[in-house]
């Protein structure tokens, strides 16, 4: 069902308690050669139809189509009877058209290994895959899970499972075999593709191993396709084949065939509240509209000059919409890292950037913050002059960390976008728009072009500015999910029944006095203290504006006298000591900031957060420790010791008299 609202009964909307008055103004070079500029908006709302129709323009079709959008909510058709072919699109257009020689990806292992691979070499390891995986029996509409470290090779299958108009299933390299198993079933998987592992913060990480385990109980699976990496010794079934056996001696020749609009190029599973996985549907037309204009205008993307990095790993929509198919489809340089952010050393990224000139950075709230708590005089050894546009993608960026992130990775002079959009919405719905957009620290700021987003009060009324409520998309969007897959019903029930006729993908946010959208995280994390709905983002962010504190989670904690109480987990910046008095100093601060009502009862002093493999943090687990439960199922953190640590601390926890 819809995500339900805390405290619905006591007060219907979000508090606005942060105010920020900072604001960055285009760079003058960058705003005089945009690739979109304000009028974009103007343009999609005389008609947004019209607007999203000439960005699908920027693609090849085989065959045009018809009609724009058939919506019968909540069921969208995009660029109906249209037909094209996803990899063509991204590969071989390019070398057609002459740029066979520019560089697609550089791609660094984390041992320090490297490959260039460029479009023409693309075409031919995606060609050779392709027809691969028709020797194994796959075909347009089978579902093939994959299941890789971030290796050249898991984009070739990407493309080469859309060549065929086979539907992928990419599940991130570090899900247990459970989870692996469920995926499969779910979506009743014909193939597996993996490899015999990754190398991960100095070792090999084995991956065939977890695949044995999901791929015994799963006799859908025919076959196992097999890339090695790290010359692992690894078992063999009956059902492996080796990448190097069967698709390095296929033909590089291979005839792209156009496929309709709205056939399905991917399942992407999120977590259910339920237990059991959402599989995630989006098709091929309007997917590939949307994610290729996104990456296009958020990043002033310029495919002849810019070297364009997005650290997310490909098993998360970030990774398939702007690793792969957006930067693909618009002809980038892309970089691809292996490893982990503090392998060999803490500056590894900005190494990287270093070596490649990066000049678009494209990273996650929580890589920035940990990157904060080691340090300012990391990144300042590194040449990263190259750099000229940073965006933030995942979840709410702390406005002080977005400050740190344009000073001390982008020299003060870089805009940063960010982007708010969800597995879900298969590509950016708001964003600033680098050369347009006078930014201020943590918001998100607008709705991009075409899209149609508000906020609203439990009766689906929109609220003035300066106001806080649900955040809602009043309009279908091309990269729009379709369904959840095998279960029309759910998908209704998840995002279209809390308010009728509107997408509610299940977040807060609030508009400015100027109107300006600021996502305060999931309504489910959102905590009712005294009759107010307050959002765990901005205490969080309140804590991190202190000079002391690199990183903050905030949860709400059952509470007798004010319904609930907030809860802060803190860890300070690397040159900052615990004492005594640090609980009441940040206590203080929260109060200064947001008032009063906002002051949390309990801080305690941390030495790591409880997070996904994806850097989200749990707050789950983290209300079980304020509420002194036991713990619940650890199995997804990237580090299950953590919270070890961090139970350890209650008793000392400092709170308030």
């Amino acid at each position: 069902m819809a995500p339900e609202t805390p405290g619905r009964e006591t007060q219907e909307t979000l508090s606005n308690l942060l105010r920020e008055d900072r604001r960055f103004e285009p760079p003058a070079d960058l705003a005089a050669a945009a690739n979109v500029t304000a009028e974009a908006y103007e343009e999609a709302a005389q008609d947004r139809l019209a607007f999203w129709e000439r960005a699908a323009e920027r693609l090849t079709w085989e065959q045009r189509w018809e009609t724009a959008l058939d919506w019968k909510p909540p069921f969208a058709k995009w660029f109906v009877d249209g037909k094209l072919n996803v990899a063509y699109n991204c590969v071989d257009r390019h070398v057609e058209a002459g740029h066979g020689d520019k560089v697609a990806y550089f791609w660094e292992g984390e041992p320090g290994d490297s490959r260039t691979i460029t479009y023409a070499d693309l075409q031919k390891e995606v060609s050779k895959a392709a027809n691969a995986l028709t020797e194994l029996g796959v075909g347009k509409g089978d579902r093939v899970a994959i299941y890789m470290p971030m290796i050249p090779e898991l984009p070739v299958s990407l493309l080469a499972c859309a060549r065929i108009g086979a539907i992928h299933s990419v599940v991130f390299g570090g899900f247990s075999a459970t989870a692996l198993k469920s995926r499969i079933d779910d979506a009743d998987a014909k193939l597996v593709i993996t490899a015999d592992g990754g190398f991960r913060r100095g070792a090999p990480s084995a991956l065939k191993p977890t695949v044995d385990e999901a791929v015994a109980d799963c006799p859908s699976i025919e076959h196992v396709l097999v890339v090695r990496r790290t010359g692992q010794e690894v078992a063999q079934t009956d059902k492996d084949v080796w990448w190097h056996d069967i698709v390095e001696r296929q033909s590089a020749e291979h005839t792209p065939v156009a496929h309709d609009a709205e056939d399905p190029l991917f399942i992407l599973y999120t977590s259910g509240t339920t237990g059991k996985p959402k599989g995630i549907l989006h098709t091929t037309g309007g997917y590939l509209t949307q994610s290729a204009w996104t990456h296009h205008a958020v990043f002033d993307l310029k495919p002849e000059s810019d070297i364009y990095w997005c650290t997310a790993d490909i098993g998360w929509v970030t990774g398939h919409s702007y690793i792969v198919y957006g930067p693909l489809a618009n002809g980038a340089t892309s970089v691809i890292y292996e490893g982990t952010p503090d392998t060999p050393h803490r500056g590894r990224f900005w190494e990287i950037i270093q070596k490649y000139r990066v000049t678009i950075l494209y990273t996650a709230p929580t890589a920035i913050r940990t990157f904060m708590k080691w340090g300012d005089d990391i990144p300042a050894k590194f040449d990263m002059s190259s750099l000229r546009v940073l965006g933030s993608v995942g979840e709410p960026i702390n406005p002080e960390a977005y400050v740190w992130y344009r000073e001390h990775i982008g020299g003060d002079r870089t805009p940063v976008v960010d982007t708010w959009w969800q597995t879900e919405t298969g590509a950016i719905m708001i964003s600033p728009l680098p050369g347009v957009t006078a930014a201020k620290p943590g918001a998100a700021m607008k709705p991009l072009p075409g899209i149609v987003a508000d906020v609203v009060d439990d009766q689906a009324q929109s609220v003035p500015n300066g106001g806080g409520g649900f955040l809602v998309v009043r309009e279908p969007w091309p990269s729009m999910l379709r369904t959840i897959w095998g279960d029309d019903q759910r998908y209704i029930d998840t995002y279209w029944s809390r308010f009728e006729g509107f997408y509610f993908p299940g977040d807060g946010a609030k508009k400015d006095e100027d109107g300006d959208l600021w996502l305060l995280g999931r309504v489910d994390d959102v905590m009712l203290v005294s009759g107010h709905n307050i959002s765990t983002t901005e205490v969080e962010s309140a804590l991190v504006s202190h000079p002391k504190v690199a990183e903050a989670a905030v949860v709400g904690a059952t509470d007798p006298v004010t319904t609930q109480a907030i809860v802060s987990f803190v860890i300070l910046r690397g040159a900052a000591e615990e004492g005594e008095d640090i609980a009441k100093e940040l206590r203080d601060h929260v109060s200064k900031t947001l008032g009063p009502i906002a002051k949390p009862r309990q801080i305690l002093i941390v030495p790591e957060l409880p997070k996904t493999r994806s850097g989200k943090i749990m707050r789950r687990l983290l209300r079980d420790v304020a509420e002194n439960r036991s713990i619940g199922d650890v199995t997804t953190l990237a580090d299950s010791s953590v919270m070890k640590l961090i139970s350890e601390k209650l008793p000392s926890a400092a709170s308030e008299d």
